[in-house]
């Protein structure tokens, strides 16, 4: 008889295996880190004799949950900010903050609350991609959890690299650092199609395949994503990264929620495990991932959590139920994804999504011991049936809850006991985690407080002043204006016809205090690069803040305005408009005629503006051009007023300012 050190008896033991075998009553023997025996308590007990008995009577014994996708560290960002789109949370909150406190510290303090969190849901196994993965790994390991860690890799600066490719080298060390460590997969993670390039995801896989470790990314979340990406690449996401090399290693998927069903076989082909993430997907409004057919064909898909900022918490009972129910109620039918399957994806399917079921996701002879105790006890617990082996899995699925995980053992190790967890003072971490939480919160009320310093955060301005000195004034008839333009023999350096589409935000204050204004601003030439022929457009966007202050005000009404901060609109205006919340929107659309000239050897903007929307606005002569200090502003307000009576404009109908002053009537 074989000498044990655990033996885990009485309970009924869902083992999750190829024959979906069930023993109730039944018995898991552990010795060091495996198991070494399950089955009957019986026949169990004539080939084992264990150090420490554990009667498991009235309880379920399963295999440890896997949470195939999460950022485990962004427990300290959670709540944060709510009910925001996808693009406008990552982009507007998440990625500036994590830019401003993401360090090894947060790493350390974040993951030791998820893994926590997750013990006391059951969870054994997570799937992460995060930065400062060292970190994440050091802690996981002290905590005695298991995971697949991916380091990120991203195009443009990350809070633990300054670009991408200090980012790919961070990532190596980190795998040559932690492979073939017993707890710890170390995997690459290109964070997505979107903020990487073709060049990053092709290296990323060869990393991957060097090490033969997972390559974790995120695809084909939202419908802008898809149309973004058909819109850049010329393809959608899983068709582009299948196009890049990237299916050759093995690639955890994240989301998939909107895929074709040409790309589902790309998946199933190549072998790549699918992550979905229903709590998430549904509090984003990201969309239902096509489950069913994913699982029809043959690919294996995991259920995440992802990122306790975005779930909000890292629940897997709650996160398995919800995606046992999304099928049914998509499609009609209640018997959509039974909860056995259910539960499958939870734990031994999941463990296949992440290319690690040889070792983990059932309770086998040869597996890791990574196991839990589901008490029975509770009200929602009450009564229990047992027509057959279906009852069990709806118990799991529909009425357990995570408050009724009593035990937990990874790697042969016990973490959880009577759910106390036995490797984390947990009193001590959550003071920590609220001490970063504090100072996390004082950041974002200052900056939600400066428009600019909110501009700033999404990578828009530098933070440097622009002054100009301009005059603009209506104007009945512009074609004698530019007749008159042609006639004085001006040196014009460049022409160009464009059509402006300009929304401005208020906000509160009014315009004498600030305001943005978003441009679209459509070039228009000549197919021969020629003013004939107007047919081509060539559009950019640029966001401008304008603090709505005069420096000075010169003769002729010519004034030197300051604090103008521009920069190219990388974001939609709808994205703009969620981030910003303007109190007040307006737009103004006009035509321009702008007119580089040069003056008495100093180069100025004429823009001719022809304004259509408001309708009876009028038409309008710009003069503007920028300056550097008061002596070259002075001389700059001289040579305007001189152009004004050249051109014979006079400034009694001069407009201060931009042209929101004229407008009255709100879009929105």
């Amino acid at each position: 008889m074989r000498k044990v050190d655990t033996l885990l008896v009485g309970g009924a033991v869902v083992t999750m295996n190829a024959k979906w075998d069930i023993f109730d009553p039944g018995a898991v023997a552990i010795d060091g880190s495996d198991i070494v025996a399950v089955g009957p308590v019986a026949r169990v007990r004539q080939i084992v004799k264990a150090e420490n008995e554990i009667d498991c009577s009235g309880q379920i014994i399963i295999p440890g949950l896997v949470n195939a996708h999460t950022h485990a560290a962004m427990t300290l960002l959670r709540g944060l900010v709510d009910d925001l789109r996808l693009d406008v949370w990552l982009l507007g909150y998440m990625m500036p903050v994590e830019r401003e406190f993401v360090g090894p510290d947060f790493c350390d303090v974040g993951t030791r609350l998820a893994c926590a969190e997750m013990l006391l849901s059951g969870v054994t196994t997570f799937n992460d991609m995060y930065y400062f993965e060292e970190e994440v790994a050091r802690a996981t390991a002290d905590v005695g959890m298991r995971a697949v860690l991916g380091q990120t890799i991203l195009k443009f600066p990350a809070p633990d690299a300054e670009s991408y490719d200090h980012g790919l080298e961070r990532c190596r060390s980190f795998i040559e650092g932690w492979k073939d460590h017993p707890l710890i997969t170390p995997a690459v993670a290109p964070h997505a199609p979107y903020t990487s390039t073709a060049e990053i995801l092709q290296a990323a896989t060869s990393l991957a395949l060097e090490f033969d470790v997972p390559l974790h990314i995120h695809l084909s979340e939202t419908a802008l994503e898809v149309q973004n990406a058909e819109r850049d690449f010329g393809a959608p996401p899983i068709e582009y990264v299948y196009e890049q090399g990237l299916f050759n290693a093995k690639v955890i998927a994240a989301h998939c929620v909107h895929i074709t069903r040409g790309e589902i076989p790309l998946l199933a082909d190549h072998g790549a495990g699918v992550a979905h993430n229903p709590s998430s997907n549904l509090k984003l409004a990201s969309g239902f991932a096509p489950v069913q057919q994913m699982r029809a064909a043959g690919v294996p898909v995991g259920i995440g959590t992802d990122g306790p900022a975005s779930n909000n918490d890292l629940d897997m009972f709650e996160e398995v139920r919800l995606a046992s129910f999304l099928p049914k109620a998509v499609t009609g039918d209640p018997t959509a994804l039974p909860a056995r399957e259910a539960f499958a994806m939870a734990t031994i399917e999941g463990a296949r999504a992440l290319h690690m079921d040889a070792i983990i996701g059932s309770l086998e002879v040869g597996k890791r011991a990574d196991i839990v105790v589901v008490d029975q006890d509770g009200v929602h617990s009450t009564p229990r049936f047992h027509l057959s082996d279906a009852n069990i899995y709806g118990h799991l699925i529909y009425a357990a809850k995570s408050e009724d995980v009593r035990h937990v053992w990874v790697h042969g190790r016990q973490l959880v006991r009577d759910r106390e967890l036995l490797t984390i003072d947990l009193p001590a971490l959550r003071a920590r985690a609220i001490e970063i939480a504090a100072r996390i919160n004082a950041f974002m009320t200052e900056r939600e407080g400066s428009l600019l310093n909110k501009t700033v955060a999404i990578g828009g301005f530098a933070q440097q002043e622009t002054y100009e000195v301009q005059v603009k004034v209506q104007v009945d008839d512009i074609e004698m204006v530019e007749a008159r333009l042609r006639a004085i023999g001006l040196d014009v350096v460049k022409e160009s016809v464009r059509q402006q589409f300009d929304t401005y935000f208020l906000f509160e204050g009014g315009i004498e205090d600030h305001y943005l204004r978003y441009r679209e601003d459509n070039e228009i030439v000549g197919e021969d690069g020629q003013m004939t022929g107007l047919n081509v457009v060539k559009p950019t966007y640029t966001l401008t803040l304008i603090e709505g202050l005069h420096e000075r005000e010169y003769q002729d009404s010519v004034i030197l305005s300051r604090s103008r901060y521009t920069a190219q609109a990388t974001y939609s205006l709808r994205f703009y408009r969620e981030y910003f919340k303007p109190r007040r929107e307006y737009e103004v659309v006009k035509w321009r005629h702008r007119y580089r000239v040069k003056f008495e050897d100093t180069e100025f903007a004429i823009n001719i503006d022809r304004v259509t929307r408001p309708q009876g606005l009028g038409n309008f002569v710009e003069i503007k051009a920028r300056t550097w200090s008061a002596s070259d502003a002075e001389r700059k307000a001289q040579l305007i007023s001189k152009l004004l009576r050249k051109l014979g404009l006079s400034t009694r109908r001069e407009v201060r300012g931009d042209y929101i002053t004229l407008v009255s009537q709100p879009v929105l």
